[in-house]
């Protein structure tokens, strides 16, 4: 997910459900020291914990689809690269709606939105329509990584980039 978002060369980067801290600790390892990073989680508890264990990142506790991000971007800036570890299918179909449409316009052109889902379940029919509705982003392409079979369950990256006008 960090080397499809692009994240080694990122100036900006958002996280959207960091839970625990998996993978933002691989973002952690990997980001310049320049650069900013938001993580948003619902989890009170969680936000705590990953303030203390990341001090040089921002965590908020606070829902992707309502967060102000006026309030922490300047104007005319975006994100470089979105990581989600968001559970997509377990969403109702308007929740997802929302969450996208508040969060990938603040894509920086040439940015890129990442989220994993597992191998077969984007055969069901949550998974089904979860893909259309990435598809269906104005000025994005959506890409797919190859399946990665030695994790449990296997899974593959989706890959939203904005067009770089």
């Amino acid at each position: 997910m960090i080397e499809a978002a692009n994240v080694p060369h990122a100036r900006r980067v958002l996280e959207l459900g960091p839970g625990t801290g998996a993978i933002t600790e691989v973002i952690h390892d990997c980001l310049p020291s320049s650069a900013q990073f938001l993580g948003l989680d619902l989890n009170e508890v969680f936000v705590r914990q990953l303030q203390r264990r990341f001090p040089n990142h921002e965590f908020v506790c606070s829902a992707a689809q309502s967060f102000d991000f006026d309030s922490w971007l300047n104007h005319g800036e975006g994100f470089d690269a979105i990581v989600s570890g968001l559970p997509w299918t377990a969403f109702p179909h308007a929740l997802q709606i929302d969450i996208l449409q508040h969060v990938l316009p603040r894509l920086a052109p040439g940015g890129c939105f990442v989220t994993f889902a597992y191998w077969g379940l984007h055969l069901l029919p949550g998974g089904r329509h979860f893909r259309e509705l990435l598809q269906r982003q104005h000025g994005t392409t959506l890409r797919t990584t190859s399946i990665v079979w030695r994790n449990t369950p296997p899974a593959f990256v989706y890959v939203v980039q904005r067009s770089r006008n």
